[in-house]
C-alpha cells in the first residue's frame, strides 16, 4: 500500500503544472472504463459532464476525470485528457467512432501571484495532454499538479491522497485538491481537523492539541485574511475523488459520493459554503463483492469519509513553497 488513490488497482494518475502560471491538472486514468458518479455540495461549482454522471442518465462509465486549477479556463484541461485518450483508441462507442468520456472540476486560482496573462488559448489543454502522459502509480503530493496554486485561510492548500483497506479486503481510495475557503488547521494552532483519523503519521502525527488552540470556536476564511490585511484570493473550491474496488452500481457510487463529503466537514471548517464549489466524484472497479451482510456498505461510505478527510490534510501538510507565494505553508508556520 502506497497511501495514494492508485492502490485501487487499475488507477493511474498524471500532474502537470506550471509554476510562473501557479497552477495545474491533475488526471485520473481508468485502464478500464469504470462506474462513476458525483455529487455536488458547494455553492458555486465549475465542472464538465458532470450531468451524465447522474444514475438516470445513459452512459454507467468513464475514461477518467480531471482536476483542474484555471477556474472556467481549466476546464480545457478534460479535453487535453480526452484528445490522449481518442488517440490510445479509448472511448465510448457510438457506430464507428469512439468518444472518450472525461468528467472534470475546476478550482479558482487565478488570484494568486501566478502569471495569468496568456493570449488566444489557455495553456490546460496542453497540460491535460501532458498530464495523461505522465500518469502512473505514483506521483507528487502538495504543490503539484491541480494542487500547484491551491490555497486555504492563511496556508497553502495542495493536492492530496490517502487509501484504506477495510477488515472484509475492500480497498478505498481518495484523491483531492484543497483550495477551501476555510481552514484544514484548528484555530490558530498547527493542529488538523482530521488528526482523529490519520494513519501511520502521514499528516505530521501531532494528534490532538492538549488544549484547544486561540479562536478554534470561530471558523477562519480566505475573507478574514483579506479583511485583516493579508494578500489573498477570495475564491475557493475542494474537488475530490473517491475511488473503490469493490462491486458497485451508479445509484450506490452516487451515494458514496454523498457520504464522503462528510470527509470534508471533518477537515475543513467551514466546508460546503456558497463560496465553495465542493465536488466529489465517485469510482467503482468492481473488483470485489461487497459482502452481504446490510451495513456493508454503510461501513464502505464512513470509511470512505475518514480517508477523504486523511486526504486533505495531507494535501495542506505537503505543500512546499514557491516565489510570489500569498500565504506560508504548513511546514514554513509549524514545520
Amino acid at each position: 500500500m502506497k497511501n495514494f488513490i492508485t492502490d485501487i488497482e487499475g488507477l493511474s494518475v498524471g500532474n502537470a503544472s506550471d509554476e510562473n502560471l501557479k497552477s495545474g491538472c491533475t488526471v485520473l486514468l481508468c485502464d478500464e472504463p469504470m462506474v462513476a458518479s458525483c455529487s455536488i455540495l458547494g455553492g458555486a461549482p465549475g465542472t464538465r459532464d458532470t450531468e451524465l454522471l447522474n444514475p438516470d442518465q445513459t452512459v454507467e462509465a468513464i475514461d477518467g476525470l480531471v482536476l483542474s486549477g484555471g477556474s472556467a479556463f481549466g476546464l480545457d484541461a478534460a479535453g487535453g485528457v480526452q484528445g490522449w485518450l481518442r488517440k490510445q483508441g479509448r472511448g465510448f462507442a457510438i457506430g464507428p467512432v469512439r468518444v472518450p468520456i472525461v468528467p472534470g472540476a475546476i478550482i479558482f486560482d487565478l488570484i494568486n501571484g501566478g502569471d495569468k496573462n496568456w493570449d488566444r488559448q489557455s495553456p490546460y489543454w496542453e497540460m491535460g495532454w501532458k498530464a495523461a502522459e505522465n500518469a502512473s502509480m505514483e506521483f507528487k503530493l502538495g504543490s503539484h499538479g491541480a494542487g500547484t496554486g491551491a490555497l486555504t485561510a492563511g496556508l497553502k492548500g495542495g493536492l492530496g491522497s490517502a487509501s484504506f483497506t477495510t477488515l472484509d479486503g475492500i480497498t478505498i481510495g481518495a484523491l483531492v485538491v484543497v483550495n477551501a475557503l476555510g481552514q484544514a488547521t484548528m484555530g490558530d494552532g498547527k493542529h488538523f481537523w482530521a488528526a482523529p483519523f490519520e494513519q501511520h503519521g502521514e499528516f505530521g502525527g501531532l494528534g490532538l492539541p492538549s488544549s484547544m488552540p486561540a479562536n478554534v470556536d470561530l471558523p477562519k476564511t480566505k475573507m478574514d485574511a483579506i479583511r485583516a490585511g493579508e494578500a489573498g484570493q477570495n475564491a475557493n473550491t475542494t474537488i475530490a475523488v473517491i475511488a473503490t474496488d469493490a462491486i458497485l452500481t451508479k445509484a450506490q457510487a452516487k451515494r458514496l459520493s454523498i457520504m464522503a463529503h462528510d470527509g470534508f466537514t471533518r477537515a475543513l471548517w467551514p466546508s460546503h459554503t456558497p463560496y465553495d464549489g465542493d465536488l466529489i466524484f465517485a469510482l467503482s472497479s468492481g473488483k470485489k463483492a461487497l459482502p452481504e451482510r446490510e451495513d456493508a456498505f454503510v461501513s464502505l461510505g464512513a470509511y470512505a469519509a475518514n480517508t477523504m478527510a486523511r486526504a486533505i490534510a495531507r494535501g495542506v501538510f505537503e505543500a512546499t513553497s514557491a516565489p510570489n507565494d500569498m500565504f506560508p505553508t504548513w511546514q514554513e508556520r509549524f514545520g
